[in-house]
This record gives structure tokens, sequence and C-alpha cells, in this order.
């Protein structure tokens, strides 16, 4: 009846203990109220009721949505993220475990033999049996925090764990979407030029018979056929490329580049219009920034664990059990029954300023934390404007370079007519292809650069990553 009165006694004063940690707040950093680079490619809306799940459908590209879906189970770098989630998790758990008593049982049966010449032995038997059954419960009153903090900093640990992974997710999603569109970049480039070719290629048979005949001259020749080779030179190296861009496909989605290929498609997606929520949503939309806070909290936790040293650990040790030094006599009698009960407290006097020199680590990791989480935030803010600023920026020059195509077209026929009117030599028409080429390639140029961008503006709003799935409600 006593020990149970102590017991409750104890655990009472365990679950009332103090607690040394601070009091925690996030770390603060000023949040503008609007983004500085909006425009009309990337409105201002609410976006809290947007899905955050597979942000990438935006696109509307199905073979896309196929290859992201790969990465999630495919991808050794997400298994490597998620698998350390999973130890974070465990880890946590272990640390949970010291806030109920262990118990422990163990039993054994020896025979055993006394020397003879045993110091200060007075009488018994040479040989003797001992069997033991029993068990040991023992917990450490949480009376200063340490252990409830040590839980504290390890959940915390594992919430941020877990938006690591999240990252992580994000990122290969956005490498995968940004080598799919310079992929398809390319596809368009590939097609541009094999029809440029072509059309280069009628040129210079063209030219040649005219040469035959005595219209032109081999100068004439020479230059087509410059413009010829230059074009499929230019689409060989094209075809270069984007062997590189599927090979980097094929690592992320998990398969080997000599077995895995995507079929070409010169039809390169419109970027779509990208609602962004307001600043203050980044905080909560970001896993790294997540995490950083996470690591903060953790961090100060760890505070109230080092200043805990300072008090005595108390704990309560009870064993007990049934024990006989006869093999013949049944061990489950009440006349063999042992028991031992008491609590324990420790508490060093000295220790040559290790345990100041503890908290003042603990406070100074704990101002790192805060720092990095500050950095990250400023960090994500200047991504989020670096691509609002594309987004826009790169609609303007789309525009403006549609317009280039077009006046370079003009300028081409009007070079051609010219040319067989005997007005111009061949040198006009060669240098009027030869830009309406370059505004052409520039303009697909820009138009995948749009598609990165706006990927890039995705995952530095956070992509489809909302802070419900990696972590529960904070402490």
């Amino acid at each position: 009846m006593a020990a149970r009165k102590l017991l409750a006694v104890g655990l009472a004063a365990s679950l009332a203990g103090c607690n040394l940690a601070p009091t925690y707040a996030p770390p603060t950093i000023a949040t503008p109220t609007t983004y500085k680079e909006l425009g009309p490619w990337t409105p201002a809306v609410p976006a809290d009721t947007t899905s955050r799940g597979d942000w990438w459908g935006i696109f509307s590209d199905q073979t896309l949505d196929g290859l992201e879906q790969q990465i999630e189970h495919g991808n050794p770098d997400l298994a490597v993220a998620l698998a350390r989630y999973d130890e974070a998790r465990a880890l946590a758990a272990q640390a949970r475990a010291a806030l109920v008593p262990e118990v422990d049982a163990n039993a054994y049966t020896t025979t055993n033999r006394q020397s003879e010449h045993l110091p200060l032995r007075v009488g018994g038997p040479n040989y003797y049996y001992d069997n033991l059954v029993g068990a040991t419960v023992s917990y450490e009153f949480d009376l200063w925090g340490r252990v409830r903090n040590l839980v504290t900093a390890g959940k915390a640990e594992a919430q941020a764990t877990g938006a690591d992974a999240a990252s992580v997710r994000l990122s290969l999603q956005a490498e995968l979407a940004e080598d799919y569109f310079n992929l398809r970049g390319l596809d368009a480039q590939a097609k541009l030029l094999a029809d440029t070719s072509a059309d280069y290629e009628h040129a210079f048979k063209l030219t040649k018979v005219q040469h035959d005949v005595g219209s032109v001259s081999g100068l004439d020749v020479g230059r087509a056929e410059t413009q010829l080779q230059t074009a499929r030179a230019q689409q060989s190296d094209v075809d270069a490329q984007r062997a590189l861009y599927e090979h980097a496909i094929a690592s992320l989605v998990g398969e080997p580049a000599s077995t895995f290929s995507i079929a070409p498609d010169a039809n390169l997606t419109e970027p779509p219009h990208a609602p962004v929520a307001t600043p203050s949503v980044l905080l909560q939309r970001r896993p790294d920034i997540a995490a950083a806070e996470r690591r903060a909290y953790a961090a100060n936790a760890r505070i109230g664990v080092a200043r805990a040293a300072y008090y005595p650990t108390i704990s309560l040790d009870a064993s007990g059990g049934l024990e006989t030094n006869n093999g013949s006599v049944n061990i489950l009698n009440l006349a063999n029954s042992w028991w031992t009960l008491g609590p324990q407290a420790a508490l060093v006097l000295f220790d040559g300023g290790k345990r100041k020199a503890e908290v003042a680590q603990a406070r100074a990791q704990f101002q790192e934390a805060s720092q990095s989480y500050r950095s990250t935030v400023l960090a994500a803010f200047q991504q989020v404007e670096d691509n609002l600023a594309l987004c826009n920026k790169l609609a303007d020059e789309a525009e403006r370079q549609s317009l280039a195509v077009d006046a370079a077209r003009r300028t081409e026929t009007l070079s051609m007519i010219q040319y067989r009117t005997g007005s111009v030599t061949y040198l006009d028409v060669v240098t009027a292809q030869t830009a309406d080429l370059d505004a052409q390639r520039a303009a697909l140029g820009v138009a995948t650069r749009r598609l990165e961008a706006t990927v890039d503006l995705v995952r530095a709003l956070g992509g489809g990553w909302s802070e419900a799935r990696t972590s529960a409600s904070r402490g």
C-alpha cells in the first residue's frame, strides 16, 4: 500500500513538474503584405482552396502527369528522404517511451559449487541450486521537464524531417517538369529545323538548276549549300541536347536511361496563369520554412534539457520475484518471494563547468536555428519575387518576339520576290532566311523559359505541399 501511495505521489509530481525550456515563440521576420512583381500572368487571388496535390495538372499534359506519378515509387533520392523521416519518427517514439515506467522481467536457474576456501565462508553446502523469477520496474520522475523536453524535441525533429522529405519530393517534381518542358522545347525546335532544312534543300536544288543553265553564279550555290548544312548541323545539336534531357528524366523516374524513351511532340504547352496567394500564406505552404521553424522549436526544447542537469534526478525503482535454492521445491510458494522498493536521487555537485557549457551550447544552437529560419524565409520571398518577375517579363518578351517573327517572315518573303526579279542578290535571301530562323528559334526558347519560370514559381510557392500532411498540431 505504501509503495502504491509513493508511486502515485511521484507520478503526480512528475506531471506537475516545471519546464525549464524558455517560452517558445517562432522567430519573427517582417512579412510583406503583397508581392512587388505581380502582373497579369501571376494574379494575386486567394489560393487556399486550390488543389495542393498534383500541382503539375495546371499544364494539362498527360505525359507529364504519368511521369510525375512515377517519381513517388521510382526515385531513390525520395526513398532515402522518406526513410530518414521514418527514422526520425522512430527516434521520437524512443524518447516518448521514457514518459512511462519501464518494466523488465528476468529468470534463471543455475547449479553452483562454492570453493571450500572461499574467504569469510561460514558453513553452507559446497553444491547448491539458485532458481529465480523476477521483475523490475523503474521510473524517472520528470520534475524538471527533462524527459518532456526530449520528447518535444524529438517530435519537432520528426516533423522537420517530414518537411524535408516534402522538400525533396517538390524539388524532384519541379526538376522533372523543367526537364520535360526543355525536352518539348527541343522537340519544337527539331521540327522547325527539319521543316527549314527541307525548304533549304529545295532552294539549294533550285539554285543548282539555275546555276547549270547559267542564271546564277556558283557563289549563290555555295551560300545555299552552306545554309542547308548549317541547319542540318543545328538539328543534330538539338537531337543531342534532347537525348540528355531524356536521360535525366529516366533517372528521376527511376528507370535506366538505356531502356527509357519519350515520343517526340512538337506542340509546346501554353504557359498557364499562376494564381499567387498572399505572402503570409507562403510561410504555411513552403516545407523548407516549416522544417526550419520546427528545428528552432526543437532547439528551444533542448535548452530545457540542458538546464535540467542542474537539478537532481529522482527515480523510483522496484523489483521483486521468487527465488529458491532447491530444485525440487515449488518456486511459486509465497515463502520464496522477495522484493525491494525505494526512491533514488542523484545530483552532480561539481563538473568543472560542463553543465554551464552545455546550456550555452543549447542557447547558441537555438540562435543558429532561428537565424537559419529567417534566412530560409528571406530566400523564399526572393525566389517568389524572382519568378514572378520572370513570368511577367517573359510574357512581355514572348509578345515582342512574336512580332519579330512576323516581321522576319515578311522580310524573307519580300527578299525571295525581289531575288526572283533580280532586284537583290542571294545573299539578301540568305540573310533574311537566317533572321527568320533565328527569330523562330528565339520565340521557342522564350516559350520554354516561360514554362520553366512557371514551374519555378509553383515550387517557390510551396507546390502541392500542405503542413497538415507531414506534421501534427504543434506543441
